[in-house]
């Protein structure tokens, strides 16, 4: 569930919360290859409880983020630097795009965030399961 001013903008049942942090590198390949991953990785179980299908799938839902968080650097000192994560004017588009694209490879909206907004995330992480995804080192 996703809380903007204390009023939920978007709250899903069984599905994916997707934190994306945005770099100045990111392009529109970026996007279409993440995205793909994003609905088409088997990591709910199947009805023998393997991890053997997609959000998709499952016909689960997806609510999207951005966290340029995910972008801290924490080699020097205790403050976080975020230099790697994109300023706005470049963040915005991509992120919009990342909504179109997830919209679409998902075939239904997708719950989403307010750019740069104060939100309350909350998660129950099944399993759990966590794993981070980056554009730059696809294997």
């Amino acid at each position: 569930m996703l809380r903007l001013k204390g009023k939920v903008n978007a709250a899903i049942g069984k599905g994916l919360l997707v934190l994306l942090g945005i770099e100045d590198a990111d392009t529109e390949e970026d996007i279409s290859w993440l995205s793909g991953k994003i609905v088409n990785l088997r990591i709910f179980d199947d009805a023998n409880g393997v991890m053997n299908e997609s959000v998709l799938d499952q016909g689960g839902d997806i609510i999207l983020v951005s966290q340029f968080t995910l972008h801290a650097s924490t080699k020097k000192g205790n403050r976080p630097s975020y230099i790697r994560a994109s300023k706005p004017e470049i963040a915005i588009p991509i992120y919009e795009k990342m909504i179109q694209q997830l919209t679409t490879d998902l075939g239904k909206p997708i719950g989403t965030g307010i750019f740069g907004a104060d939100m309350k995330v909350e998660l129950l992480n099944d399993g759990p399961v966590t794993i981070v995804m980056d554009t730059k080192g696809k294997e």
